[in-house]
């Protein structure tokens, strides 16, 4: 008798053990992190050692192959899709490159609800009953309704935008589950801050704008993807061809040709801080999520990265190496990310915006150290790469005549297009009238919105000359449930690109933009869209 009652009280305290195993296992489930975080002495040894020790190079590289994850919103709030007459019951997938997170609060406003967003729109800017709040608001609406949001370059632990987390609050903020996954470990600002421990009186003036807390110091930066279903089979893939070193280079001196690219900038110590010397490269984010209502139950996200500073032919060795990536891949997948597709090796801007990008606290650059470190006024806008060919300014797409009008940037899509999976299936390149933006039926409108002219410019500098300093860099590429050939309008519109929108007023609702990229959005219908019957 006394031996079956300690099998029984044996047995419930397995189970007790196991019960809180399986709690244990769950909430690491909910909220997995990658490799330990680097301590201020090991950054410090990032920027000094370009051979690294076994245990710091270990720790980087699990950093830049180990995705965080945090589910913890799985089940939180029940998953209603949106719907339409014209498509039925859709997912909506949305893109941004947020610039770090500068603007946090007006991102988080954006996604998190009207009152927010309203409540920070300047009233002389956006009048009530203005057509421009209007819009602004109806852009913003169309945003939070998103089920899947991929974000480009976004922060972890940079004093820049505060030492935030960006993906993790933002998710907490919407109720989201996420993913982020880093491409860099920033070392510039760790440098500069002992730089100015021994520096003059005048220049001990920036040490407050650039010194760094070395407790809450993490310097991560990457690409995240947010979602309301769960986030499956998540994966961080660094492409194997990264065709600039951002260590290496950026930590040698300037060329001469540098140098005089850099010529506004006037005294060394601006051109030391522009710099920016980091560890790791460009990446691909990869996650499933699932739902009965999928075609095949199942779809795959992937949030990319590709490099700026290199030719276009690069580009395009990265992009295969992705489509490698994906090409086994049976059920939908949705890819978009920063292309930066602009046909040359870098990307314009502002030295105003570079230094905030990197330190944070613009007014105090504007104010004081602009002024103290160049001697003169701030020029806006410094176009790096001269004039571009007009009819490919905004629509990188268009075809490649050698010699006449060359255009080195076609190969991305031609290989994109002529791309298939291994069960046949292809990205869907159509563009029609009725399932287009603006109504356009040229390639790529029903996924990516056309304007007049080419495509909605997606980056342009804070003040654009006609047409230099305004780019389509960043995509939306999606491979629907059952397309074989990606202009095939006979074909199926199941869970196919429509309506692709670029919005603009949204991103100019604070000053200086939210972000010098814009946010834009596709929707994809679970069934055969309405839009195919016959009236």
């Amino acid at each position: 008798m006394m031996n079956k009652i300690y099998k029984y009280r044996g047995a419930k305290i397995f189970l007790f053990l196991l019960f809180a195993c399986l709690l244990s296992t769950s909430a690491s489930a909910r909220e997995h992190s990658a490799a330990s975080f680097f301590t201020y002495a090991e950054l410090t040894t990032l920027y000094e050692q370009e051979t690294l020790p076994k245990p710091i190079e270990a720790k980087l590289n699990q950093l830049l192959t180990i995705p965080f994850i945090d589910n913890s919103h799985a089940s939180a709030t029940p998953l209603r899709f949106s719907q339409s007459t014209q498509l039925g019951d859709f997912l909506r997938v949305a893109h941004w490159n947020i610039e770090c997170g500068l603007e946090y609060d007006a991102i988080e406003a954006v996604f998190g609800s009207e009152e927010q967003l309203a409540a920070m729109l300047d009233k002389d800017e956006f009048p009530l009953d203005s057509n421009k709040r209007e819009m602004a608001l109806e852009q913003a609406a169309m945003l939070r309704a998103a089920d899947v949001i991929i974000l480009n370059e976004v922060d972890f632990g940079m004093k820049r935008t505060e030492y935030r987390h960006i993906a993790a609050d933002l998710a907490a903020r919407l109720k989201m589950n996420y993913a982020f996954g880093v491409q860099f470990v920033e070392l510039s600002p760790v440098h500069l801050s002992q730089e100015l421990e021994n520096a003059s009186v005048k220049e001990k003036e920036f040490s407050e704008v650039i010194k760094v807390d070395p407790s809450r110091y993490k310097g991560l930066h990457g690409v995240a993807i947010l979602s309301r279903f769960s986030l499956e089979n998540v994966r961080l893939v660094p492409f194997k061809n990264q065709p600039y070193d951002w260590y290496q280079s950026e930590k040698a001196s300037a060329s001469m040709l540098e140098k005089g690219k850099r010529k506004i900038a006037g005294k060394i110590f601006l051109e030391e801080t522009l710099r920016e010397v980091r560890r790791g490269g460009r990446t691909t984010l990869l996650a499933d999520i699932s739902h009965a209502r999928f075609p095949n139950g199942r779809v795959t996200i992937a949030a990319t990265h590709l490099e700026n500073r290199t030719k276009s032919m690069n580009r395009v060795k990265q992009l295969r190496e992705l489509l490698n990536t994906v090409k086994d891949i049976r059920h939908p997948v949705v890819i978009a990310g920063d292309m930066n597709t602009s046909s040359s090796d870098l990307t314009p801007t502002s030295v105003r915006r570079e230094l905030t990008k990197r330190f944070g606290n613009p007014q105090y650059w504007i104010r004081k150290g602009i002024g103290y470190v160049l001697g003169f006024g701030l020029i806006e806008d410094t176009v790096l790469d001269g004039l571009t060919f007009w009819r490919k300014q905004s629509d990188p797409t268009v075809r490649h005549i050698s010699f006449l009008m060359p255009n080195s940037e076609r190969k991305f899509f031609s290989t994109l297009e002529d791309f298939r999976f291994s069960d046949g299936g292809s990205f869907d390149f159509r563009g029609d009238e009725k399932r287009s933006y603006r109504n356009k039926n040229k390639p790529l409108a029903n996924s990516n919105e056309r304007g007049s002219k080419g495509f909605v410019n997606t980056y342009q500098v804070t003040r654009p000359i006609k047409f230099i300093g305004k780019y389509k860099l960043d995509w939306i590429f999606v491979k629907p449930a059952d397309l074989k050939k990606p202009t095939d309008r006979n074909g199926s519109y199941r869970f196919a690109p429509h309506f692709g929108r670029t919005f603009v007023q949204v991103n100019e609702t604070v000053k200086n933009r939210i972000s010098d990229h814009r946010p834009m959005i596709v929707d994809l219908p679970l069934k055969e869209p309405p839009l195919n019957e016959k009236k």
